[in-house]
């Protein structure tokens, strides 16, 4: 991206701002969702903010082009990785006796001392939902005119990626340890609230302007 240039300046700054708000969201929802909280009748841990990460990417899609999309996709993947591998170090680094004592690492340990099967499960989830969102929402843009409302293809694309997003964590997670009914109505009440904020924040598809060219 040139820098000299007015758009090429506008471009990088987008770039920031929005794959480094893409990276954050992801981040955020993963350590949140290591709290289980209570929503009414519903039970689920509390990385709902995670539901804006598919209108997020449409954002950068939008902007700065499908390979944009995917790079944040991966880069999102790997940064949760090591976020997760960096924490299991911290675990099993030596405590300073008083804040031991205090529980500050039986509570660093319960919080962050992730089970593998839920992280492996999160990051694949993650990944393979949301390039299948890029895929959803490029093919909705070659294949329908642009003429049709810009929240169209953000609702095409997060109809698909959500239930699969959904459908991976739970099964990847949960399978064999779970009731086939525990397992339905975790399915059914993440696909409800990821598709409740999804609708909210679909209009956020107007805030940028479309790449001049976009190729695939």
């Amino acid at each position: 991206m040139e820098l000299n240039s007015k758009s090429g300046a506008v471009i990088s700054r987008s770039a920031i701002v929005l794959i480094g708000g893409y990276i954050a969201l992801q981040m955020m929802s993963d350590i949140a969702a290591t709290k289980v909280i209570v929503i009414g009748p519903l039970v689920m841990d509390a990385g709902f903010i995670y539901s804006l990460t598919f209108t997020w990417r449409d954002l950068i899609h939008k902007r700065l082009g499908i390979q944009a999309a995917r790079t944040s996709i991966l880069l999102a993947g790997v940064t949760n990785v090591v976020m997760a591998l960096y924490f299991q170090l911290v675990v099993w680094l030596e405590p300073e006796t008083s804040w031991a004592d205090a529980g500050g690492q039986t509570a660093w340990a319960f919080v962050f001392g992730l089970v593998p099967r839920i992280v492996v499960a999160s990051i694949i989830a993650e990944v393979l939902s949301e390039l299948t969102d890029t895929e959803v929402y490029r093919v909705w843009m070659e294949r329908r005119t642009r003429a049709l409302p810009q929240w169209t293809r953000v609702l095409a694309s997060n109809a698909i990626s959500i239930p699969l997003d959904s459908l991976l964590f739970v099964t990847i997670a949960f399978a064999g340890v779970l009731s086939t009914d525990a397992l339905a109505a975790m399915f059914l009440t993440n696909i409800l609230v990821k598709g409740f904020f999804s609708l909210l924040s679909m209009w956020l598809i107007y805030v940028v302007p479309h790449k001049e060219q976009e190729t695939a």
